[in-house]
């Protein structure tokens, strides 16, 4: 069972988490570059999506290179080369909540394969890993357009464009709140220019397959951007903030986790050229580690998620805290 110190990391947060960060460090992982999504397993290692496959990679805070992986393209119904599009995790006592982007392609064509929630429960050991549950849920974009809280923010005219398309959907955040929900955030729309937050109501009951209840959404103010990450350390959350599509700055916010609170931007972090998209918490200390998709990122004139596997690279910034 993961468990966070939630003690210290509340209390770094309760003075505004705005006091100047420090022991900025940026490390290369090897493996993937796209890291979409991400957990922590323990203090020591941490697991990583890539939105480019359906495989999950395990690694030690110490270690550069994958100390085990998962496969999941069976257990998620798609073929071995066909992209599920993994992009946010969270994580409840010992499980872990997956989901994809639930988006369509970049030439506005139906991707089946990409509407997957799923989770997977926590094997401990050296190294840990994880193991699938149930089945993976393939309706929740059908619950999501059937939803009577969700029919004014016109989902289904963003699920007919292209993810990253003005006005398309994109899902790419999911956090856990303290009553054991989760928190779906949209890259992609924006309504208002601002950014959606959905509240799934029974996550174990979808994961169980039954059909997915929501609440009533809770739009941000984002500076026009959309959430690529969000998190909730210790009692408040951390929103990796980025634009609807491929350009733009990203941010980072700080929101109470009451809604009708406005997020606040964190100060004195340099998130310097990272394109962060998984957040997450290192337990028992009071770190948390950004994750950069780095798949668009030109490497001797090749994009890194062209390169050979053995030479894709992600880059990981870990911000210590201090009062």
């Amino acid at each position: 069972m993961v468990t966070l110190n939630n003690t210290t990391i509340a209390a770094l947060l309760a003075v505004g988490l705005a006091a100047p960060a420090s022991a900025q460090q940026v490390t290369t992982f090897n493996g993937p570059c796209d890291a979409s999504a991400a957990v922590a397993l323990d203090a020591a290692h941490f697991i990583v999506a890539n939105d480019e496959n359906n495989t999950l990679h395990v690694y030690r805070q110490d270690q550069p290179t994958p100390v085990a992986s998962l496969n999941l393209a069976n257990f998620l119904g798609t073929a071995a080369d066909e992209e599920s599009d993994i992009e946010g995790a969270t994580v409840i006592g010992s499980r872990i909540y997956w989901i994809t982007s639930h988006g369509r392609n970049s030439k506005g064509k139906e991707r089946p394969a990409r509407q997957r929630f799923f989770a997977t429960d926590l094997i401990p050991g050296q190294p840990p890993t994880v193991k699938p549950v149930d089945r993976a849920y393939t309706d929740l974009l059908r619950d999501m357009l059937a939803a009577e809280t969700l029919k004014p923010y016109r989902l289904g005219d963003a699920a007919r464009l292209a993810a990253e398309a003005d006005g398309g959907l994109n899902i790419e955040g999911l956090a856990a709140t303290a009553d054991g929900k989760l928190l779906i955030g949209l890259r992609n729309p924006l309504r208002q220019q601002r950014a959606l937050l959905i509240p799934l109501d029974n996550p174990d009951e979808v994961i169980a397959g039954k059909r997915a209840r929501f609440g009533e959404p809770i739009l941000f103010d984002l500076g026009q951007r959309g959430i690529r990450s969000i998190e909730r350390v210790g009692s408040s959350y951390l929103i990796v903030a980025g634009p609807t599509a491929d350009r733009g700055s990203f941010a980072l916010y700080r929101w109470s986790g009451r809604r009708g609170d406005a997020p606040n931007p964190v100060t004195g972090i340099d998130l310097k050229n990272l394109r962060p998209e998984a957040l997450f918490a290192i337990p028992d200390s009071n770190r948390v580690q950004l994750l950069s998709d780095d798949g668009g990122i030109v490497i001797g004139g090749i994009e890194c998620k062209s390169l050979p596997g053995t030479s894709q690279t992600f880059r990981s910034l870990s911000i210590t805290i201090r009062e």
